[in-house]
């Protein structure tokens, strides 16, 4: 076993690519979601396993599959784990800087505002709590609205989650009827300008009542155009990390890469779940 540690952002995906060249059989990944999210950029369309251990803030991807949210936890159920191949999305936005993957979720509008506006030395010292500091120093102010065309069905919005999985931050649930072995994203759009009308999103989101609620509407699709709107800015992030601004199209690709999941986070078994949150 070869250990890699990255030198700075964006190196991950080249050593991943690097070791698959060099014949690497699996890729073990320790850190958080934005880690895993460069690590998959390097390995997408192979055939080399991805496995998770859990080491950053969030670890989205790490409690969405029930791995537990620590790194020692993560890696006592790797040997459990076995290979399924998943579909992925595919962001390609207006900063020319060409197409990147995620793993997770795509968010455009607010929570992209928050991640743009986190603190990296306040996030180092308080994990969660720096987004949390982000989040409510927009309390009060205006948030620009955009169009989303979701296969060919166009809504308008402020805030868009476009999601592969349910969990959401690590603490919540948004997305409720999505896998990462969906070959299509469930988007959870949110209407109104006005950030005092996140105050009331929030509260439903904490007592489990996203769904069904004035403004907020959801949708499952497989592509996704958002134009940019005229004389404002909106942001993007993906797996939580922030990704330019709009225009933006994303795509899912199917067949795109092979990750280590565990029994509890096998695709029929969500399938049961579902039907059960429905009853």
């Amino acid at each position: 076993m070869t250990c890699c540690p990255t030198t700075g952002p964006r190196t991950a995906g080249a050593l991943a690519r690097e070791h698959i060249a060099r014949g690497a059989d699996l890729i073990l990944a320790a850190g958080g979601d934005g880690t895993l999210n460069e690590v998959a950029e390097g390995m997408v369309f192979s055939q080399v396993p991805l496995g998770v251990l859990p080491a950053g803030t969030a670890n989205v991807l790490a409690t969405e599959m029930r791995l537990g949210g620590d790194f020692l936890g993560g890696a006592r159920r790797l040997a459990d784990c076995r290979p399924h191949r998943i579909s992925i999305g595919q962001l390609s936005s207006g900063d020319g800087a060409g197409p990147r993957h995620f793993l997770l979720m795509a968010g455009i509008g607010l929570d992209a505002h928050i991640v743009y506006r986190v603190s990296a030395p306040l996030k180092a010292r308080t994990g969660k709590l720096a987004y949390w500091f982000a989040g409510w120093s927009l309390l009060g102010r205006r948030l620009p609205e955009f169009t989303i065309e979701a296969d060919g069905v166009a809504s308008r919005c402020s805030f868009a989650l476009i999601s592969k999985v349910r969990n959401y931050g690590g603490d919540f649930e948004i997305a409720r009827e999505v896998t990462l072995f969906d070959d299509r994203f469930e988007l959870v759009l949110f209407e109104g300008r006005s950030t005092l009308r996140y105050v009331r999103y929030f509260a439903r989101l904490v007592a489990n009542r996203v769904q069904g609620a004035d403004g907020i509407r959801v949708l499952r699709a497989r592509r996704i155009s958002i134009p940019a709107p005229p004389d404002e800015r909106v942001f993007l992030q993906i797996d939580g990390e922030f990704a330019g601004r709009l225009p933006a199209d994303i795509r899912i690709v199917p067949d795109a890469l092979t990750l280590l999941v565990p029994p509890l986070y096998h695709p029929e078994l969500q399938q049961q779940r579902a039907a059960l949150c429905r009853e």
